[in-house]
């Protein structure tokens, strides 16, 4: 199976938003082959059935302490993956940017749904990961830098080592915008929105246009000194807001995400020629995401089909 580079999420944070059927319909007509759920939806998944999308599909956080019994995750795993055998499942993203508190769920659910891929013989064709916030590095300047803060590392180390061990990718949601939004006296927005002419910064060997790069490679860094020096990193998430809040424009918005397509395709410095799988957020905007803001704006299209700006993903 060919290895779609570029996704969108599908959010449903919305009371106004199309009926499943007419999304899968959209990403269809847009060509887009890759699409990433935030839980099971069964309205959802039937509409994705035959249509060779890959799919992401999480475990939401509230959940993650049910499969903490290998009962509780085969039953998990049936309910919303054995039985849509028509679905091309990719990834099972067990929880997303769970915070501290709750991360020591993680492990032991990926294992146990890992068990259960393995007892139906889906463990090669289904990887078992997590969606992490950038926020469990403590340290990405320069990228060589890259690693896990001290507080992340109690659960991400043990969790590398069993993505490292079962050829499983780590999940990261990867957001140059509030990269910049935090600090604009440091990072321009040209970094922030692939348009930099040149280099921005020089990393030994290593030089960085963009920022999402330098972000990745932080990540990826980060995974070397876990012991994880052989897992990819799939973008579980990135994007920019077209409204709501600073730098928040149309014209900054499809700026980013239609450079983002064009670029995940030539990978990092230090994973040069290795196609970075992304997955943009969001499909649509979300009236019900809260706060209220930057965070309801950041779809590319509107709930009545109608694009915010075009893009290309072909």
């Amino acid at each position: 199976m060919a290895i779609s580079k570029v996704g969108v999420c599908y959010g449903m944070l919305g009371d106004n938003l199309p009926r499943p059927s007419e999304v899968i319909n959209l990403y269809k007509s847009k060509g887009v082959t890759a699409m990433r759920i935030y839980d099971p939806n069964a309205d959802a998944l039937n509409a994705l059935r035959g249509t060779g999308i890959q799919l992401i599909v999480g475990v939401p956080n509230d959940q993650l302490g049910n499969l903490g019994s290998a009962s509780g995750a085969a039953a998990w795993l049936n309910k919303n993956v054995i039985a849509y055998p028509d679905v091309s499942f990719r990834y099972i993203a067990v929880g997303n940017e769970v915070v501290t508190e709750y991360a020591h769920f993680i492990l032991p659910a990926m294992k146990n749904v890992y068990a259960a891929l393995s007892s139906a013989g889906l463990q090669d064709k289904i990887k078992v990961s997590t969606a992490v916030a950038q926020s469990v590095l403590g340290s990405s300047y320069p990228p060589s830098n890259g690693d896990f803060s001290s507080e992340a590392k109690a659960y991400m180390g043990p969790i590398v080592q069993f993505l490292a061990s079962h050829g499983a990718p780590l999940l990261a949601n990867v957001y140059p915008y509030f990269s910049y939004v935090g600090n604009p006296k440091d990072i321009s927005l040209g970094y922030a929105l692939f348009t930099s002419p040149g280099t921005v910064v020089q990393d030994g060997r290593f030089g960085y246009q963009n920022l999402f790069d330098a972000i990745l490679d932080a990540i990826y860094a980060a995974l070397e000194r876990a012991g994880g020096a052989n897992v990819e990193v799939v973008v579980s998430e990135s994007g920019w807001p077209s409204a709501g809040g600073t730098a928040a424009t149309v014209g900054n918005a499809r700026t980013y995400n239609q450079n983002l397509i064009n670029h995940v395709g030539q990978g990092t410095p230090r994973r040069s020629g290795k196609a970075i799988q992304t997955y943009i957020f969001a499909m649509f905007n979300e009236n019900q995401k809260t706060p209220p803001g930057i965070e309801n704006n950041f779809g590319l299209f509107y709930p009545n089909k109608q694009p915010v700006y075009q893009i290309n993903f072909r």
